[in-house]
Order: C-alpha cells, then sequence, then structure tokens
C-alpha cells in the first residue's frame, strides 16, 4: 500500500561528504519510514555514531539505535581516516557511550528477527555490508531488499563502468556485497546521483526554513562548504528511492566489481544482457520530481 511503513536499516559514512547528514533527515522526517536503526563505518566510526545522535536528537529522535561498525577496510587499511564534520558536536548534544565494532552482529540479529521485512540502505564503503554477507551466508534472503548508493555505470548495452567513493574505498566488500547480496538489489550509482545538486546558497536557505535536524545538518555543511559550494543529493536519492522508486528508471543486469587486474580496482561493470540479472541499476532520475518530493517530507 502506498502509505505502507517501510522498516529501514541506515548504513553510513556520516561525517565525510554531507549529503550522508542530509539523507539522514530525510529518513527522520519520512512519515513511511521506520528506522530500524543507524550503523557506521568507515575511519573514525564512534565519532560519526556521534555525529549521527547529535542530528536524531535535534529531531527528538533518540530512540532510534546506532551502532559503530568497522573502520578499516577488508584488505586494504583505512581508506578515510578523518570525518571533518565531526567538530559541529560540541556545539549539539548528542550520545557518545558507543561500543567498538558492534553493527555488523547487530545487523544479524535484528534482521534474523524480521525476515523478510528490512530494507537496508547502504550510502558509504561497503565494509559492514560485506562482512554481514560473508559470515551469514542465508543473511541476503532474509532482507527484504538493499538500496545502495555505490558504483558508477555506464549507459548502452555495452558493460562498463568507471570507479565510484564507496566502492572504490573497499573493493573487496564491494565485491561481496554484490556476488552476495539478494537478488533484485538496487544500486543508485554516481553517474545518476551527479544530476541532482542544489547550490550553498539555496542548501542554507531551503535547511534554515526546514529548522530541527535539518539546523544540525547546515551547521555540518558549514564544514563541507569550505571546500565545495554546492550540495550533491548522492545518498539522499537512494534513500528517497525505497519509498519513490519512479523516481529513477531501472535497468535489470548484474553489477560485479574489479579487484585486480589490469583495471582500477574499485572499478564497477554492469552487464545488462546478463541471462540471469541480479540486480538493477538506475538509469535516469527525474531530478525536479526528486527536489520536490525531498523538500515535501522535510520541509524548506
Amino acid at each position: 500500500m502506498a502509505d505502507e511503513r517501510i522498516p529501514v536499516i541506515l548504513d553510513t559514512d556520516i561525517g565525510s561528504d554531507i549529503d550522508d547528514a542530509v539523507a539522514l533527515a530525510y529518513l527522520l522526517r519520512q512519515p513511511r519510514c521506520e528506522l530500524v536503526g543507524i550503523t557506521t563505518v568507515s575511519g573514525q566510526p564512534l565519532e560519526r555514531a556521534r555525529l549521527a545522535s547529535a542530528i536524531c536528537r535535534a529531531e527528538g529522535r533518540d530512540e532510534v539505535p546506532i551502532l559503530a561498525g568497522a573502520e578499516a577496510s577488508l584488505l586494504r587499511g583505512v581508506k578515510q581516516p578523518h570525518a571533518a564534520q565531526i567538530e559541529i558536536l560540541p556545539r549539539w548534544p548528542h550520545r557518545a557511550d558507543f561500543e567498538p565494532n558492534a553493527a555488523v552482529e547487530w545487523l544479524r540479529q535484528t534482521i534474523r528477527r524480521r525476515p523478510g521485512e528490512i530494507t537496508l540502505l547502504s550510502i558509504g564503503p561497503l565494509t559492514n555490508v560485506g562482512l554481514l554477507f560473508a559470515t551469514d551466508p542465508e543473511i541476503a534472503g532474509l532482507l527484504k531488499g538493499w538500496v545502495s548508493m555505490a558504483g558508477r555505470f555506464l549507459p548502452g548495452e555495452a558493460p562498463g563502468g568507471f570507479v565510484e567513493w564507496n566502492v572504490i574505498c573497499d573493493p573487496e566488500a564491494g565485491a561481496i556485497a554484490f556476488d552476495r547480496g539478494p537478488t533484485g538489489a538496487r544500486a543508485v550509482g554516481l553517474d545518476v546521483t551527479l544530476r541532482c545538486q542544489l547550490p550553498a546558497a539555496e542548501v542554507r536557505e531551503r535547511f534554515t526554513r526546514a529548522g530541527g535536524s535539518l539546523l544540525t545538518v547546515l551547521d555540518a555543511a558549514e564544514v563541507w562548504f569550505r571546500h565545495a559550494n554546492l550540495v550533491t543529493f548522492h545518498d539522499p536519492l537512494a534513500a528517497a528511492c525505497i519509498f519513490e522508486p519512479e523516481l529513477c528508471s531501472w535497468r535489470p543486469g548484474t553489477v560485479e566489481v574489479e579487484c585486480a587486474g589490469v583495471h582500477t580496482p574499485g572499478l564497477t561493470w554492469f552487464e545488462g544482457r546478463a541471462a540471469e540479472p541480479r540486480h538493477e541499476v538506475a538509469a535516469t532520475v527525474d531530478a525536479a520530481a526528486f527536489f520536490r518530493h525531498y523538500f515535501e517530507i522535510v520541509g524548506g
């Protein structure tokens, strides 16, 4: 049903690019979202959990479980060591009592308690997700779905692709995730999300009007604006597609991730002519419709 609430777990590297925080604010205000919990990944995962807590608390949502996850990639060390936006934490109340490396086991237990119900939304490096699917081979079949902001895919029928940050940070985890993840998983790639951008001035105006957790997000965005004059809504688009999938058109096929060989580790390949397609990738986006939807949900 159109008004059915969808249980969602968010896996995020919040604190680096500002779009993770922008996506979290959307999920907190989306009336159709039951935010089951948040897991953090990449360098400084405990501090990233505190930043997620600050945004939840600003929205009056302290009940949302937050678990810190993997810091290092599976084989290549810590690829994203710092979460720059945590500098705002002294200005915003937040929890600080997070246990290290608790995310993957919590994911496993939570999904197993609610088989067929939960959609996993991953918007950071795929280390937690890869570990989850590798250590519990049955877990992918217990998800309702998996939506990721990951990869960069060429249009047309010929296979091919480019690198994208969430995959290149941990190519091995990305390869495991797409190989062992659920059939029908959807990937919203960089080539599509780059069409959804707003200038810094408009973000400041809209988020100020929206208030609440968007003010915390805006404070973090000011850290981002020191080296960028716009926000690309990579992760919010992936989040919105859980509730409004028609914002994008989708192509069935199979995603593979390069880990070694002549090409760049982390390069994503999409085979649109696969005999038994396992995934769908976003092919186009109605950017105007996306922004209408996003701000209808969050205000501003």
